[in-house]
């Protein structure tokens, strides 16, 4: 794989075949390709191959949310950004508050449950 479209689903196993550098650099050149300006493209970049390290593993509550917004009016793209903004959200939280009881992630899968494209479009 040596290209990325995140309008595109990228193959799963040569996704996961990638090791993590090069999944980053290739949203990266992404966003460099399109000349799409972002105040941290480091971190926008880490973001997508976060997002889809999850649809490639199949966790089934990023694929719900992915689906839902798509069904929403989302392009994939926008999806991702979505998912990536409940994710940075969630990251945020982990670095920021008292540590949840229970499973860590268990917040962060109620906020992809309850994501809309509605609901991240107001959130922008």
């Amino acid at each position: 794989m040596n290209r990325y479209d995140p309008l595109q689903a990228p193959s799963a196993a040569e996704w996961l075949e990638l090791d993590e550098g090069e999944r980053i650099e290739l949203a990266r050149q992404y966003h460099l390709r399109r000349r799409i300006k972002m105040p941290n493209l480091r971190l926008h970049a880490v973001t997508h191959a976060i997002v889809e390290n999850q649809l490639a593993e199949g966790l089934a509550v990023v694929e719900a949310a992915l689906q839902r917004l798509l069904a929403d009016g989302l392009d994939r793209h926008e999806a991702v950004h979505a998912i990536g903004s409940v994710l940075m959200g969630h990251i945020w939280n982990l670095e920021n508050k008292p540590p949840p009881e229970g499973d860590p992630n268990a917040a962060y899968f109620r906020a992809l449950e309850q994501l809309t494209a509605a609901s991240w479009r107001a959130s922008e």
